[in-house]
Formats: C-alpha cells, sequence, structure tokens
C-alpha cells in the first residue's frame, strides 16, 4: 500500500476543513469574524507601529544630533589643544581623538576621520577609523553635504553586524586637524535597541492580535452554535416530518423571535398533520368507494349481461334499429366490464394488495401472443409489426399476465396512433435486466404529453375518438404492474413524428439492474422527456 505524500494529505487535511465551512454556518461565521479582526487589528498595528517607529526615530535621531554636537566640539577643542608639532604627533591625537569618540553605552559604534576630498594641505595622515567595516558607511551625498559645511549632516543606514545589518545612522561634520587641514569626522550610531524594543512591540501586538482574534471566534462560535440550536432543531424535525414522523415537534423556550419561529413551525407541523390525516382519510375512502361500487356493479352487470347475451344471440330475428341497439349494448357492455376490471385492479395497487406470481420465463412468447391479440387491430389501421431481437432467449423473473397487460397496452396503443406507420417491437437483455421497448412513427407525442402519459383519467386530445375504448387507466395500471416488478417504465416522443415506450424490469424481482437499451430509439440522441417509474 502507498503511502500518501505530504502534498495529498495537505489537501486532504484542507478537503475536511473546507467540508466543516460548508456545513456549519457557526463556524464560517467564526472564522469570518475572526479573519475580519485579524484584518482590522493589522491595519491597525501596522499603523499604531508606523506612528511609533517614526516617533522614536524622530526622537532618538534629535537625542544623536545633539550628543554628536557636543563629541564634534570636544574632538575639536581636543586637537586644538593638542601640542604637535610632526606628523607622527599630529597622527597620534588624531588616533587618540577618534577613539575616545567610540562609546558603546551612547550608542556609538563607530568614528571615523576622512581627508576632506576639497583639502590641498601638503601634509597627509593615515584616516583613523575605529572599525574599517564602517568606511564605506558614508554615501557622496552625505560626504558633499558635510563638505559645503555648517550644521551636522545625517543619513539613515545599515550597519553590517555578525547576524546581518543593523539599523543605524551615520553624523558627519567638519574638523580642522592640525598641519592636515580640514577633515570629515562621521559618528555612527546604532538604533538596535530600538529595533528591539520595536520588535518587542509587534509580538506583543501579534500575540495579542492573535489571542483576540481567537477569543472573539471562540465567543462568536458559542453564540452563533446557541442561537443556531432552534434552527439545527428545526431542520432535525422537518426531516423526521419528511420521514412520516408527524407528531415531531420543535421545543420552546422563553419569547424571543427563536421561539416564535418554534411556536410557528409547530403549529404549521399540527396542521400538516391534520391536513395530511384528512388527505389520508379521504383516499382511504376513496379507494374503499371505488373496489365497493366495482364489486357492487358487478351483480347487477351479470344480470345486464344475461339479458344483453340473449338480445344479441336473437338479433337476426329484430328489425335494423333493434338489431343495431342489441349490438351497442353488447359492446358497451365489454367496454363497461373492463373498466371494472380497470378500477378493481388499480385499487388493488392502491391498497398494496396486488401480488406477484413471477416465475423464471422467456418474454419471447408473451411479445408473440400480445402481437398475435393485436393483430386484428393492425389490419384494419393498415399497420405492421415489426419484431427485432427475437433469435436468442430472453428470461427474466416475471409475472406473465401482468407483463402481458403491460405490452398489449403498449402495442395497442402504438398500433391505434401509428397513422398506418409501422411499429417496432424490440427485445434486449443483458446480466441485470430484460427490456421490450416499442416504438411508433404516427402523431408522435410532445414532451408535454410525455409528462403525463401515465396519469390516471389522463388524455393528449380528450375530444379524439377511440376505436379501441379503454377507461384511461391502462398506462397507469402498467406503470404500476412495472414498480410491482421492481422495474421501469419510460415514455418519450416527439410530436408528430415518433413516441417510444420502454418497458425494463430486473432478471430477479427487486434486483438492481442497469438498463440495456434506452427509451430514445437508434439515431435519435435527444434528452427524454418521459416518465420513469
Amino acid at each position: 500500500m502507498s503511502v500518501p505524500s505530504f502534498r495529498q494529505r495537505t489537501r486532504r487535511k484542507f478537503g475536511r476543513v473546507g467540508e466543516r465551512l460548508r456545513r456549519s454556518l457557526s463556524l464560517k461565521v467564526a472564522v469570518g469574524t475572526a479573519l475580519s479582526v485579524v484584518l482590522a487589528l493589522a491595519v491597525m498595528g501596522w499603523y499604531v507601529s508606523s506612528e511609533i517607529r517614526q516617533g522614536l526615530f524622530e526622537s532618538r535621531v534629535e537625542q544623536m544630533l545633539g550628543d554628536a554636537a557636543y563629541r564634534v566640539q570636544s574632538a575639536q577643542t581636543d586637537l586644538d589643544s593638542a601640542n604637535a608639532s610632526t606628523v607622527a604627533q599630529v597622527q597620534s591625537t588624531a588616533a587618540d581623538v577618534v577613539r575616545s569618540l567610540q562609546e558603546p553605552s551612547s550608542g556609538i559604534v563607530g568614528a571615523m576621520l576622512l581627508r576632506s576630498p576639497d583639502e590641498t594641505s601638503a601634509t597627509s595622515i593615515f584616516e583613523p577609523i575605529t572599525n574599517a567595516a564602517l568606511r564605506t558607511l558614508p554615501s557622496a551625498e552625505l560626504r558633499e553635504a558635510v563638505a559645503v559645511g555648517g550644521d551636522l549632516n545625517w543619513q539613515s543606514v545599515a550597519i553590517p553586524s555578525p547576524g546581518g545589518t543593523a539599523p543605524g545612522v551615520v553624523i558627519g561634520s567638519e574638523v580642522i586637524v592640525p598641519l592636515a587641514g580640514v577633515h570629515e569626522l562621521y559618528l555612527v550610531y546604532t538604533l538596535s535597541a530600538e529595533q528591539q524594543t520595536i520588535d518587542l512591540m509587534m509580538r506583543i501586538l501579534g500575540i495579542g492580535a492573535a489571542l483576540l482574534a481567537a477569543l472573539i471566534a471562540a465567543s462568536v462560535w458559542g453564540i452563533m452554535w446557541r442561537v443556531l440550536r432552534p434552527v439545527r432543531q428545526a431542520a432535525l424535525t422537518a426531516e423526521r416530518l419528511a420521514a412520516g414522523i408527524l407528531d415531531e415537534r420543535m421545543n420552546v423556550h422563553g419569547r424571543d423571535e427563536l421561539a416564535t419561529m418554534a411556536r410557528s413551525f409547530n403549529g404549521m407541523a399540527d396542521s400538516l398533520r391534520t391536513q395530511i390525516t384528512q388527505l389520508e382519510e379521504l383516499s382511504r375512502l376513496q379507494q374503499r368507494f371505488v373496489s365497493d361500487v366495482s364489486h357492487e356493479l358487478r351483480t347487477p352487470l351479470t344480470t345486464i349481461r344475461m339479458a344483453s347475451e340473449m338480445l344479441f344471440q336473437a338479433r337476426g330475428q329484430f328489425d335494423p334499429v333493434t338489431r343495431r341497439s342489441a349490438e351497442l349494448l353488447q359492446a358497451q357492455l365489454d367496454r363497461f366490464e373492463s373498466m371494472l376490471a380497470d378500477l378493481l385492479e388499480i385499487s388493488r395497487h392502491d391498497a398494496r394488495a396486488a401480488t406477484l406470481s413471477a416465475e423464471e420465463q422467456d418474454l419471447r412468447p408473451i411479445v408473440h401472443r400480445v402481437v398475435e391479440l393485436a393483430q386484428p387491430l393492425a389490419e384494419r389501421k393498415g399497420t405492421q409489426v415489426r419484431l427485432t431481437g427475437f433469435d436468442l432467449p430472453v428470461t427474466a423473473q416475471v409475472d406473465d399476465r401482468r407483463v402481458e397487460r403491460i405490452l398489449r397496452n403498449l402495442v395497442l396503443n402504438a398500433i391505434e396512433h401509428s397513422n398506418g406507420n409501422p411499429v417496432d417491437v424490440q427485445l434486449a437483455d443483458n446480466e441485470t435486466a430484460a427490456a421490450v421497448r416499442v416504438v411508433d412513427r404516427g402523431v408522435g407525442m410532445s414532451p408535454a404529453v410525455a409528462a403525463h402519459v401515465f396519469d390516471r383519467f389522463w388524455r393528449a386530445d380528450p375530444a379524439r375518438a377511440r376505436t379501441t375504448g379503454g377507461t384511461g387507466l391502462g398506462l397507469a395500471i402498467s406503470l404500476e404492474d412495472a414498480r410491482l416488478h421492481g422495474g421501469t417504465l419510460e415514455a418519450w416522443g416527439e410530436e408528430g413524428v415518433v413516441a417510444s415506450f420502454l418497458l425494463c424490469v430486473p432478471k430477479r424481482v427487486g434486483g438492481e439492474f442497469t438498463p440495456p437499451i434506452g427509451v430514445i430509439p437508434e439515431g435519435l440522441a435527444r434528452v427524454p422527456a418521459g416518465v420513469e417509474a
């Protein structure tokens, strides 16, 4: 097993943090508040530190200038009072004066005496410097300003040190050296102590800002967690209500806005429970009414059927008008009987009383029976039913009566709406499912029709005459039969072009499956707009 790299581990950690941020409003508010506080403190810290740094620097420079003026004057006095008559004596006196100027206690880390570039005296001495590394600190601009004469001149510099560099100031002024003439005296002051003070202050500000941001974030998170607790409870209660636990309610505490929300939520839940209970009772009454009426109508229907059979058998003895009435009575009784059967079947599905007698069998004989029964209608319509995929057995655990009823509805509807065009019935299967697709290229079916084609008592065109009768329950019952197998029944089409229905059932009842073919016929690669069971 490979060990995740550092980048992968870091990515996973950030992924988990991001997921927690997406899921927790309290954490989002706390992190946002902490970042805002850190940003505000950073801006404030930058401004405060800049002001302190500038003030401290200006104050320290004033002190340095005062100290340097005193030391330059003292140095000039020492040079003037020296009894130096030779170059060696002058060299010794200059070196002593420069050494005496370096006092670390005063912040002076270096002193140097450089010959003025404009000096023309023939006597020249070695330039005394306490630290040769500081020789290049005075810039050309500073030396030019010092050469002009007058007040002390200074500039900020970076003083070399073992650990890198330290901030400092170089102050220069002209002095007169006996025999050697005009020289430039430079004093190097360090600001390391002041820099340490500022660094300490920034560390304190940084630590304080971090602690303050963490404290505020924790406080905000705690407050938000407490404030959002009723919201979380409302979400949990809503989930349980959606799962059918209608007695679930929120706890109400206090009289604030959240308590008002909880009371309103509970009132809504009570209203929903009442309405759902009423609807369930009404649905049960409707189902019972349909079932009872269907059963009760069977007795008078049987009597009427017997009388109708006698009249129908004796129709040859009647005059044409009476004979036609007997034939119409027989046809309408057939349709009425079919309607009662459909109503009884749909009521069994609603009551979850429908049972499945599934057996492992080949679907090809079922499809052939359906096509043979539909052949008279196909001949009247001038429609040819074409079969594909019937070369090899296609087996599945099915209730042949229910599957035959589904396919009968699909094939008869396809023939009725084909406008004389061929109807294609395709059989296919894979390792997990078997499928039958029925396609007609007649009046077609729009996406709006496909979205409602399985609704009960729904017709795309209520005014259009139906040659095969029907109750408007055929496809609704077919959908319930497909669901009873654990399968799907889909519809798709284009108005005036094509209508396609796909029945797909698992090889094992209720098992997971992948459809072997799609509801869209090959060559029509468009997005389906039908209904999936």
